[in-house]
C-alpha cells in the first residue's frame, strides 16, 4: 500500500507542478488567466514593492533552502527519501502560487514596443524561454528532477540509483542554461512595466546569487570533475564551440527549480 501512496503523491505532484508552471507563463505573459502580473493596480507603489520583494524572498529561499545538502540530510529523517523530492516540488509549486496570488501589480510603463517585427520577435523569444526550461530538464534527467523516478524504483523495490556527472548539449556551452531559460521567460516581453521589471530584476538577482552557492556545493560535491568544468565552460554567456569536460561518478546533485529557478539535475544537479 506505502508503494502506491508514494508513487500517486509523486505523479500528483508533478501534475501540480505543470499545471502550475503552465499557469505562471500566462501569470507572466498576461495571457489565458484571470489574473495576471499587469492585472489592474491594488495598492500603492510603496506597498506592492514591499509586498512583492518579500513575495520574491519566500520564493528564493524555498527554492534554494530545501535544496542544500545540509537541509537534505535533516529533512529525509522527517520526510522519507523516496518522496523527498516529491516534497520539494509540493513546497516549490505552494511558494509558486503564493506569489502568483499575491503579487501587487505596478502598472507604470517602463517600455512598450509597438513596431509588430520587433513586438513578434520578443514574444518569439519569450516562448523560448518557457519552452526552454522543461527542454534542458529533458537533457539530462527529468524524471529524476521531478521525482517521478524516485518514486518508481521505489515501486518497484529497487534502490535509488543516483546519476552520473554528464553534460550534454546545452551544458557543454554554458553551465546554467536553466537560468538562462528563465531569464528569458522574465525578461522577453514588448511591454515593460514597473510591477514586471521589479519581477524580472529581482529573481535574476536571485538566480546569480543562488548559482554561485550551487557551485560550491558542486565543486564540495564532485571535486576536481565539476572544478574542471568550471573552468572550461562559461556561467552564463554561451560559447559557440562545445567543450569537452571530464564525465565521472554517479551522484546526484540537485539545483532548485523551479521554476523555476534552476534545480535541475545536471551531474545530477539539483535546480528552478
Amino acid at each position: 500500500m506505502k508503494r502506491w501512496l508514494y508513487l500517486s503523491y509523486g505523479l500528483a505532484m508533478y501534475l501540480m507542478f505543470l499545471a502550475v508552471y503552465a499557469y505562471f507563463a500566462g501569470f507572466v505573459g498576461n495571457f489565458l488567466v484571470p489574473r495576471s502580473i499587469d492585472a489592474p493596480v491594488t495598492s500603492t507603489t510603496a506597498v506592492a514593492v514591499a509586498v512583492n520583494l518579500l513575495l520574491v524572498g519566500v520564493f528564493a529561499v524555498q527554492h534554494s533552502v530545501m535544496a542544500r545538502p545540509a537541509f537534505k540530510r535533516w529533512w529525509t529523517r522527517i520526510v522519507p527519501q523516496p518522496i523527498e523530492r516529491s516534497t520539494y516540488l509540493l513546497a516549490a509549486n505552494l511558494a509558486t502560487i503564493l506569489l502568483i496570488w499575491q503579487w501587487r501589480p505596478i502598472d507604470t510603463v517602463v517600455w512598450d514596443v509597438q513596431q509588430p517585427v520587433a513586438r513578434a520577435v520578443l514574444w518569439a523569444l519569450f516562448a523560448v524561454g518557457w519552452l526552454s526550461v522543461p527542454a534542458v530538464s529533458l537533457l539530462i534527467n527529468h524524471f529524476d528532477l521531478f521525482g517521478l523516478r524516485q518514486v518508481w524504483l521505489h515501486f518497484q523495490g529497487r534502490a535509488y540509483t543516483p546519476l552520473p556527472f554528464r553534460t550534454p548539449l546545452a551544458y557543454a556551452h554554458v553551465r546554467h542554461p536553466l537560468y538562462l531559460g528563465w531569464a528569458l521567460a522574465f525578461w522577453a516581453t514588448p511591454t515593460m512595466t514597473v510591477g514586471h521589471l521589479l519581477f524580472a530584476g529581482s529573481l535574476t538577482v536571485y538566480m546569480a546569487l543562488a548559482a554561485v552557492v550551487e557551485e560550491s556545493d558542486l565543486i564540495a560535491h564532485f571535486g576536481h570533475h565539476y572544478h574542471h568544468y568550471r573552468q572550461q565552460v562559461p556561467m552564463f554567456v554561451p560559447r559557440l564551440r562545445p567543450v569537452r569536460t571530464l564525465e565521472g561518478n554517479s551522484a546526484e546533485f540537485e539545483v532548485n527549480l523551479s521554476s523555476g529557478h534552476e534545480r535541475t539535475s545536471k551531474v545530477q544537479r539539483v535546480d528552478v
